[in-house]
């Protein structure tokens, strides 16, 4: 029995015990990782070049803003947007149906009429940016010990690498034609939907 001194103490509310830290998957950070940078590549090298891309088509100067404008809304839309279906389908869900429906909007930019461009790039962009947050607190569960890295990594890839691939389609577009350059990057939602479609779950 305690003493009177020690009633007190057994009033006092019990220490928390610490809840385990997830362990790390390293090998799911670097492939989403890579889904990060193929949808960089992606809407960095269309939303640079669209306007140029709509003008050669014989749109003219407006039709090629507009179509920029489109994407631009797209991208807000996709943005404010990414959590509601993220909230009925799960996120990895979310993510991989995200980059199934950029694939063929993407791919309608290049091959439909100009007058429906601006409808694709409204779409493409949505879709490519309902992702974008998801993606990010999808790193910090991969890495929980490390979440500052986590978000330097998914947040930084999703501009520079996009940034440094733009130079290489510009070039590409001197030496063949603005189309031909745009090709490989339009392509590129389909390995993105592949890769998320191997995203394991984030440990609980």
């Amino acid at each position: 029995m305690p003493g009177p001194a020690g009633w007190w103490l057994l009033a006092l509310p019990a220490a928390p015990v610490p809840a385990a830290v997830p362990a790390e998957d390293r090998r799911a950070f670097l492939r989403l990782s890579l889904v990060v940078i193929t949808r960089s590549v992606v809407f960095t090298g269309l939303s640079t070049f669209i306007a140029l891309y709509v003008r050669e088509r014989g749109g003219g100067g407006t039709a090629g803003s507009v179509a920029l404008f489109a994407g631009s809304a797209g991208s807000a839309g996709g943005t404010l947007l990414g959590g509601r279906p993220a909230g009925r389908w799960g996120r990895k869900a979310t993510v991989r149906r995200a980059y199934a429906a950029a694939a063929p909007a993407v791919a309608g930019i290049l091959l439909l009429p100009a007058p429906l461009v601006p409808l694709c790039a409204a779409a493409a962009a949505a879709a490519l940016h309902v992702p974008f947050s998801l993606q990010v607190a999808l790193g910090q569960d991969y890495l929980p010990t490390r979440t500052g890295t986590a978000s330097g990594v998914t947040l930084g890839l999703t501009g520079s690498v996009g940034g440094l691939a733009s130079p290489l389609i510009g070039a590409a577009a001197d030496s063949l034609s603005l189309r031909a350059a745009l090709l490989p990057p339009a392509a590129l939602p389909v390995p993105a939907w592949a890769l998320a479609r191997r995203l394991p779950e984030p440990a609980a």
